[in-house]
C-alpha cells in the first residue's frame, strides 16, 4: 500500500513512498524488528573509485552508513524446519528479507516472498519438498507452472536469477535433464533441473512506483547527480558542444559506446544455447 504526503514542504509535494506492511512491528507500534546482530557484516564504501582511486562507477558517493545482511542464497540446510521470526527491511537491496530460526537453532537470512508473514514455516528440501511460498528444492522436483524465485543457474553455487522487489519467474516445462524457465524480462531460458529454486513472488512489489520527492532523498542513499551528456563540452563527452541545442546524434556512451539497442553480447558465448527465447523477441 503506498502512502501519498500532503505538500506540507517542497520536499513532500510529490513524495510517495511504500507503507511496508509486511515488515514485522514491534507490538504493533511503528518500530521493526532489528537485524540479528550474528548476521550482519561491515561494508566498505568505495564512492565508485577503484584502488587506484579512479572513478570507474559514476554517481556514487556519500550516504548513509550500512551494514550488509549475509543473505542465505544456497538454501542448502536440508530438512530441517525453519519458523519465520520477522520480515525485515535491507538497506542494500529492494527486496525485504526474512529471518529465519532454524529447528536446531541456527538463524539465517533469506530474500522474503511477498506472501511471507511471521511465524510461517519453511523448509528447504530434495527428497520431501513443500511446494508453499518460501519454501526451496529442485527445480526437477516442481510442478509445471509454478511461480519461483531465487533461481539457481549452477547447481549448488547458490541463487543467482530472480531476486530483486516484485520479481518472479514460471516453470514452463523440462526435458533431457533442462528445466524451461520464462524469466521477467520474457527470456525463455534452460537451467539444469538440478538448480534450486524458491516457490513465491519477491516482495516489496511497490518499490519502483515510489517518487522519492526530492534530491536529498537519493543522496542518503549514495547517489550523487547525473550530469546530461548535452551540458557537457565535446572534451567530456560525445553529445557535448555545439551552438544551442541540437538532437542529430547517435545515443552514446561518454566512452563513445552505442546505447538504446546496440548489443554487445558475445554472438559466440557458450551460454548462448541454453537461451531458448530472446527477450527483445515479441
Amino acid at each position: 500500500m503506498l502512502k501519498k504526503f500532503r505538500p506540507i514542504t517542497p520536499g513532500t509535494r510529490k513524495l510517495v513512498l511504500s507503507m511496508n506492511e509486511q515488515l514485522t512491528r514491534i507490538d504493533g507500534k511503528r518500530a521493526t524488528v532489528k537485524p540479528a546482530k550474528a548476521l550482519l557484516a561491515t561494508k566498505k564504501r568505495t564512492g565508485g573509485r577503484n584502488n587506484h582511486g579512479r572513478i570507474t562507477c559514476r554517481h556514487q558517493g556519500g550516504g548513509h552508513k550500512k551494514h550488509y545482511r549475509v543473505v542465505d542464497f544456497k538454501r542448502d540446510k536440508l530438512d530441517i524446519p525453519a519458523k519465520v521470526h520477522a520480515i525485515q527491511y535491507d538497506p542494500n537491496r529492494s527486496a525485504f528479507l526474512a529471518l529465519l530460526h532454524y529447528a536446531d537453532g541456527e538463524k539465517r537470512y533469506i530474500i522474503a516472498p511477498a506472501d511471507l508473514k511471521a511465524g510461517d514455516q519453511v523448509l528447504s528440501s530434495d527428497l520431501h519438498p513443500l511446494f508453499t511460498s518460501g519454501c526451496t528444492t529442485p527445480l526437477k522436483a516442481m510442478p509445471i507452472g509454478s511461480v519461483i524465485h531465487n533461481i539457481e543457474m549452477i547447481p549448488g553455487k547458490g541463487a543467482k536469477l530472480v531476486r530483486s522487489a516484485g520479481l518472479s519467474a514460471q516453470l514452463m516445462g523440462r526435458n533431457n535433464g533442462y528445466a524451461s524457465i520464462r524469466l521477467p524480462s520474457g527470456e525463455m531460458r534452460m537451467i539444469s533441473e538440478n538448480c534450486r529454486a524458491t516457490f513465491g513472488v519477491v516482495s516489496n512489489a511497490e518499490y519502483n512506483v515510489r517518487i522519492e520527492g526530492k534530491a536529498g532523498r537519493n543522496r542518503w542513499k549514495g547517489i550523487r547527480p547525473t550530469v546530461r551528456g548535452t551540458a557537457m563540452n565535446p572534451v567530456d563527452h560525445p553529445h557535448g558542444g555545439g551552438e544551442g541545442k541540437h538532437n542529430g546524434y547517435i545515443p552514446q556512451t561518454p566512452w563513445a559506446m552505442q546505447t538504446k539497442g546496440y548489443r554487445t553480447r558475445a554472438k559466440r558465448k557458450v551460454s548462448n544455447r541454453f537461451i531458448i527465447k530472446d527477450r527483445r523477441v515479441k
